[in-house]
Parts: C-alpha cells; sequence; structure tokens
C-alpha cells in the first residue's frame, strides 16, 4: 500500500515538473490584450520569421547545402534584421510599461486628492527631517553627524 502512494507521488511529481516549462508564461500575451495588438503581433511575427530563417540558415549551413561564402553573406543581414525585431518588440514593451506605470501613478495621485484636499498629511511636506539639518553656511549639521555616528568611528 505505501509503495502504491509512493508511486502516485512520483507520477505526480514528475508531471508537475515536466509541465512547468508550459506554464510558464512569457509576457507576450498580456501584450496581446491592449490597443493597438496589430502593432505587437506584425513585429512578433518578423522576429518569428526571421528567427526562423536564421535557424534554417544554420541548419543548411551545417549539413553541407550552403557553402561559407554563401553562409557568410546571408547570416548578417538576417541576424541585423533579428535584432532589429528583437529591439522594436522591446521599446514596444517598454513603451507599453510606462504607459501602464502613468496610469497607475494617476490613480495613486486622483486617490490621495479625493482622500484629504491637504495631501493626507495636514499640508506638511514629507521630508526625512534627520537628514536635511543644514547649517546657516551650508554645510551639514555637526550634531546630526554625531547621532549617526555616536562612536565617532567613520571620522575623516
Amino acid at each position: 500500500m505505501i509503495g502504491l502512494i509512493v508511486g502516485a507521488l512520483i507520477a505526480v511529481a514528475a508531471v508537475v515538473i515536466v509541465s512547468l516549462p508550459f506554464l510558464r508564461e512569457t509576457g507576450e500575451p498580456e501584450l496581446l490584450d491592449r490597443p493597438g495588438t496589430d502593432e505587437i503581433v506584425t513585429l512578433m511575427e518578423a522576429r518569428d520569421h526571421v528567427l526562423a530563417a536564421l535557424k534554417e540558415l544554420e541548419f543548411d549551413h551545417r549539413i553541407g547545402n550552403i557553402d561559407d561564402v554563401d553562409y557568410r553573406a546571408s547570416v548578417g543581414p538576417l541576424r541585423r534584421e533579428a535584432a532589429a525585431a528583437l529591439q522594436a518588440i522591446d521599446r514596444y514593451k517598454a513603451k507599453a510599461s510606462a504607459e501602464e506605470e502613468l496610469s497607475q501613478q494617476e490613480d495613486v495621485q486622483a486617490d490621495d486628492h479625493d482622500g484629504d484636499p491637504a495631501g493626507g498629511n495636514g499640508g506638511e511636506a514629507a521630508v526625512d527631517e534627520g537628514a536635511h539639518h543644514v547649517t546657516a553656511g551650508g554645510k551639514p549639521d555637526e550634531r546630526d553627524q554625531r547621532e549617526r555616528d555616536p562612536e565617532g568611528q567613520h571620522d575623516l
């Protein structure tokens, strides 16, 4: 009976381990949920097409269907095209991320202004007072230095 249970647990663990790569998200499907998905789909298709062409070129070169001269002449433009497609996708992702961050920031600011007209802290600026003591001459206050380093271990 115990052997049956252990065998079932091993089988379940094996299924989970084998399926993990298929369950991970690549980050691309979330880009398809946004407006203007035609652009990202076109970029992804271009990337996939160029990478497939590179893979086919590598294979043909390895089995001897394409000689070294033709391979070198063909691989450079394909690599540049693949790099351009990948960079375009990265720019699109960065733009989408920045737009999402801006939207979240606007939501937070709207929530702050709706909750307390004075900015949420009685009208005072949120400043770390300990880090901003400055004497009239524009130099840091020595009292702050002593408070941060009471034993004087880090004196210059």
